[in-house]
């Protein structure tokens, strides 16, 4: 039994499966999206379906695929229907739900159906822009916005909101919000940007460019949840082709403080993870220093203790202690001010290591130690220099975090490194005592941007770190810090 409109009825435990209801099909087209990936479907897609659900948002979603790779028959057998299962822990405790998710009307293909996606711009009810085009999505190319279509993703943009504009006739009520997903910082403001340099290289009229610009918000955004796209059937009773899997935890922050924005978006009414907020960098910063710090902290230290995933890790008390530790010890510490308050961190870092517990997520660190040195000096490097400003001191578990990271730099012959600074790493490493290589890499400015060494008691940290790590092995190593974490 296929998942499909038809078959709905017929779907065994429905007391447990979010459905949509029968008059969801008549439901006007509101959102326009490019893209067909899982993030789209597992978070934003995740807000509309769960408010349509409950009466608010009523709208569905027009899906862009952009190019022609790729097969989208799945999306028509299915009737645009998928199943979403929700897996993880909220609160020390474990969720297993199932959505079926409603919210996709159609899906059309660029290439070969471009009338019928400008066609939507004729749609009144049409509101909202969404987009996850991957991060060289939001790039400007000068093209004709004229071709059928449009090679780049801000020209099919600009395309459909110029034949917009000249359908209704300039209307203001008729602009849109656009909303991207790249993970970029400003992501809104840059294809802002792109959108009216684009149409000043078009020459499109300076009416347009001032609807465009003053009657259409693009708005930055951030969205954080692990969908790590096809999962094992769950729903074992029928077949779905386009099942998802996503964690518990969700937030897609939006940057905005126009009242007619929110006012269309009223997805914070069915869901706390959806935030409208006039400044979204508090997340940002949350995001990047509690997990992204955390994790990049951490990969180097548990790949060399044996353990291959972020879930073993959680399992092994030693680098759970280490883990926890940092983030409550010496990164919450270190970023919060009047602007990120202690509780709101706390609570976020507890949400972090139930996602890092997920037992239906498999992160290998392995993955997580790419381009592990500009890791280390985007995530890692600010909170180090905070910590030190504020305390006057060395941060002993972010030292360790340094000092496995030069130790895993060294290489070994069971696993491969990639990174843009591998072979300086080498380098430091011939014939060289710990000593050496610390002070070779830390004070390396070509790496830092600043010669870390140059921190007072830094260096002789990460040193005796090193050499502990060499000498008793990691493991043991760990659990003489661990040790030390619980007594303190």
């Amino acid at each position: 039994m296929k998942l499909s409109r038809k078959m709905l009825p017929a779907i065994p435990g429905k007391a447990t499966r979010q459905l949509p209801a029968d008059n969801w099909w008549a439901l006007p087209e509101k959102v326009l999206q490019f893209g067909t990936g899982v993030l789209l479907r597992g978070l934003p897609d995740f807000f509309i379906d769960k408010a349509n659900k409950q009466g608010i948002f009523n709208g569905r979603i027009v899906v862009v695929k952009s190019t022609a790779q790729g097969n989208i028959n799945a999306f028509a057998e299915q009737d645009g229907l998928f199943t979403q299962c929700i897996r993880g822990i909220d609160g020390g405790l474990q969720v297993a739900e199932d959505v079926i998710n409603a919210a996709i009307s159609r899906v059309l293909t660029a290439t070969s159906q471009w009338q019928e996606i400008l066609d939507c711009a004729t749609n009144p009810d049409m509101q909202l822009v969404i987009s996850n085009t991957t991060e060289v999505g939001i790039v400007y190319v000068e093209e004709d916005i004229r071709q059928s279509p449009p090679a780049s993703f801000p020209a099919k943009l600009l395309a459909f909101l110029h034949h917009r504009y000249q359908y209704f006739k300039g209307d203001p009520d008729t602009g849109m919000i656009i909303i991207p997903t790249e993970l970029i910082p400003d992501n809104g403001s840059k294809l802002a940007g792109i959108l009216e340099k684009l149409a000043l290289f078009n020459q499109l009229e300076p009416a347009f460019i001032e609807w465009l610009t003053q009657h259409n918000y693009c708005c930055n955004s951030l969205v954080d949840c692990i969908v790590p796209g096809a999962a094992a059937n769950t729903a074992a009773d029928y077949e779905d082709k386009l099942l998802i899997m996503t964690e518990v935890y969700r937030l897609w922050a939006i940057e905005t403080d126009v009242e007619t924005v929110k006012a269309r978006l009223p997805f914070g009414a069915v869901d706390t993870g959806f935030v409208l907020s006039p400044d979204i960098n508090v997340f940002r910063e949350l995001k990047l220093r509690l997990l992204n710090a955390t994790h990049t902290l951490s990969c180097g230290l548990a790949f060399l203790t044996g353990l291959d995933t972020v879930r073993k890790a959680m399992s092994c008390e030693p680098m759970a202690a280490y883990m926890e530790g940092l983030m409550m010890h010496e990164i919450i510490p270190a970023i919060t001010d009047r602007h990120i308050r202690n509780d709101a961190a706390i609570r976020f870092a507890y949400a972090v290591l139930d996602r890092f517990r997920n037992p239906y997520i498999e992160h290998r660190w392995l993955n997580i130690c790419t381009q592990y040195t500009s890791k280390m000096k985007m995530r890692v490097l600010p909170v180090l220099l905070n910590y030190y400003e504020r305390t006057g001191q060395v941060p002993a578990l972010i030292s360790l975090g340094f000092a496995a990271h030069l130790l895993f730099m060294r290489g070994g012959t069971s696993y491969s490194i990639t990174d843009e600074f591998a072979a300086l790493y080498q380098h430091a490493w011939e014939d060289a005592m710990p000593a050496q290589v610390v002070k070779r890499t830390l004070g390396n400015e070509q790496i830092w941007g600043r010669d870390l060494a140059a921190i007072p008691g830094f260096v002789q940290v990460v040193t005796a770190m090193l050499q502990q790590l060499q000498q008793t092995g990691a493991m043991a190593y760990l659990e003489r810090v661990a040790t030390e974490i619980t007594l303190s």
